[in-house]
């Protein structure tokens, strides 16, 4: 019989994508049961609502509720400056970690909470559910494969709404708040890409230069817009830019160019994979991937986390990753700061 665990879940009136999350726990075999611990009571209804007899207990206090209920995994979906002492206590707890992203305001925080899971052997995975979409399977499988061959460079972006600035209501939530956040588009959206692209092209990133600004002009102390110039452990180099620039939905991409061809992935698109290959039978031709774009979204990654703690297997996030995201974004941060170029360990 597949193996089957208790999760807790631990937020607060300001949690994000807690409906996302309850959704994903709800149609997750892999759980067989769902404590609660939100000090506001925010979210008691709605969880009771999506669980149904899957919600086993409530609590105000995250450390009774864990001492109590030892959930094998937590899922910490709180704003980025409360996150990390309850990410912490969790591991205390011996409790393998989701957390909503960014998760801390400085790399150190987060340093230190990766450093202590690692020597309990605890994950901590960020919610970075993009990694699973089947086209960033599909376009890591190729490149993994050499269909591209070495890659040469590589230029990202990530664009949304510029509208959602212009709404008080926006501007009061946390992820719009630097002393919140960390930062802006950057740490709450951008951090994707950043994490995708190192993905799907088994390569960190090294050192940054880069850029933030408010273009807007909207009364806002995050970043609307930031651009970086980038390079990788194998050389490559790329570019990435990230902000808030449209009156609705999002412009996204990611191009990479390579030895033997290229890649271009438009995830939004409905066609979001087209590669060229200088090899193999179809060489110079443009192939179109033409599969199921599902299953995608916060579900599949929340599912795949909890069947890697049930099952002590690898995560889809490992936690040199997700702290590689964290010290990515934050060291854009700092190059746009100093004017220097910024080294990423």
């Amino acid at each position: 019989m597949p193996k089957k665990i208790k999760v807790g879940f631990l937020t607060n009136n300001s949690g994000a994508h807690v409906g996302a999350y309850l959704n994903a726990l709800r149609d997750t075999e892999a759980c067989s049961e769902v404590v609660l611990s939100d000090p506001d009571g925010r979210w008691t209804n709605e969880a009771a609502k999506i669980l149904g007899n899957k919600l086993k207990g409530t609590y105000r206090e995250h450390k009774q509720m864990l001492s109590r209920e030892k959930p094998v995994m937590s899922i910490v979906t709180m704003e980025a400056g409360l996150a990390p002492p309850v990410i912490d206590l969790a591991l205390e707890h011996d409790c393998h970690v989701f957390a909503e992203k960014p998760a801390c305001l400085r790399t150190k925080d987060f340093a230190g909470l990766i450093e202590k899971a690692d020597r309990k052997k605890l994950h901590v995975m960020l919610a970075l559910a993009n990694r699973l979409n089947p086209e960033l399977i599909a376009a890591r499988k190729l490149i993994s494969d050499g269909a591209i061959g070495k890659i040469y460079g590589l230029e990202m972006n990530l664009v949304a709404d510029q509208t959602r600035l212009t709404r008080e209501s926006y501007r009061k939530q946390w992820y719009a708040q630097k002393k919140r956040a960390g930062g802006g588009h950057l740490i709450w959206l951008g951090i994707h890409w950043l994490d995708l692209v190192q993905h799907v092209t088994n390569s960190s990133i090294t050192e940054a230069v880069g850029f933030t600004a408010n273009v807007g002009g909207q009364p806002i102390d995050v970043e609307d817009s930031a651009a970086a110039i980038l390079k990788f452990d194998n050389g490559t180099l790329g570019t990435v830019t990230s902000g808030y620039y449209l009156k609705r939905g999002y412009h996204s991409r990611i191009k990479i160019w390579g030895s033997e061809g290229w890649l271009h992935l438009e995830q939004m698109k409905d066609k979001p994979l087209q590669w060229l290959s200088h090899k193999g039978s179809h060489a110079g031709k443009i192939q179109q991937w033409a599969y199921s774009k599902q299953p995608r979204g916060y579900t599949p990654f929340v599912r795949a986390c909890i069947e890697a703690c049930a099952n002590n297997t690898i995560p889809p996030i490992k936690n040199a990753e997700s702290l590689r995201a964290v010290k990515v974004v934050y060291s854009i941060y700092e190059a746009a700061r100093t004017g220097t170029k910024v080294s990423i360990r």
